[in-house]
């Protein structure tokens, strides 16, 4: 097991209420701005102007545009983990409906702010490529963890193994999707594709294996 990098510091963490409503409203305003406009116009006193604070209320907390920008990109990383615990604790309690709501709630967040999203992805640094890479982890260990109480359902001779396949198709189809000029748009559309990938992926999951077991990944 690798060792995992411990996560960079992005803005100076608020130690009471009031501090920590202001920084959302900051963060929520660098959203706002950044999807309307694109990064590269984002500036701080614009940032200022649209949450209501000084100039001087985000140097406080951040030492710089470039600062502001990883944190965007840690809280919209973060939202998303959130959003697939909270689809994968409500989910129908069976395997089908955990796949199922696991498909959902990653294609629904690479549809959501798909411009600020794909410039956010090419931030450069180490710290967001580990941030980044944190959170494909845990969304990943969420599903195994939600699956954990079905898994005599899974037909394969590892099913450890194949829900990891499951979870990587599954990913790798909703990014794909988030790539295309043609992409899956509107919710009801959003909806039937991401119960189409479920539909695959419980195929795998249902079917015996073709062939004999693979050795154990490492």
């Amino acid at each position: 097991m690798t060792e995992k990098p411990n996560r960079p510091v992005h803005y100076r963490e608020p130690q009471q209420a009031r501090s920590a409503a202001t920084l959302a409203r900051i963060l929520r305003a660098a959203e706002e701005l950044a999807s309307e406009a694109g990064l590269e116009e984002l500036t701080i006193a614009g940032v200022a102007e649209r949450a209501g604070v000084s100039v001087g209320s985000i140097y406080r907390r951040f030492e710089g545009k470039e600062q502001l920008i990883t944190a965007l990109a840690d809280r919209m990383l973060e939202q998303r983990e959130e959003d697939v615990r909270h689809q994968l604790r409500t989910a129908e309690a069976s395997l089908s409906g955990i796949v199922d709501a696991y498909a959902q709630a990653l294609l629904r967040s690479f549809s959501d702010s798909s411009r600020l999203f794909s410039e956010l992805l090419r931030i450069r640094g180490a710290g967001t490529l580990d941030r980044g890479a944190r959170t494909i982890a845990e969304i990943h260990r969420l599903l195994l963890e939600a699956a954990t109480p079905y898994a005599d359902d899974i037909r394969r001779s590892d099913p450890e193994a194949a829900l990891d396949t499951a979870a990587r198709v599954i990913l790798g189809a909703c990014f794909h999707n988030y790539l295309r000029p043609d992409r899956v748009t509107g919710e009801a559309a959003r909806r039937r594709y991401a119960l189409e990938l479920g539909d695959v992926a419980m195929a795998y999951l249902l079917a015996p294996d073709r062939r004999p077991a693979a050795p154990p990944r490492h």
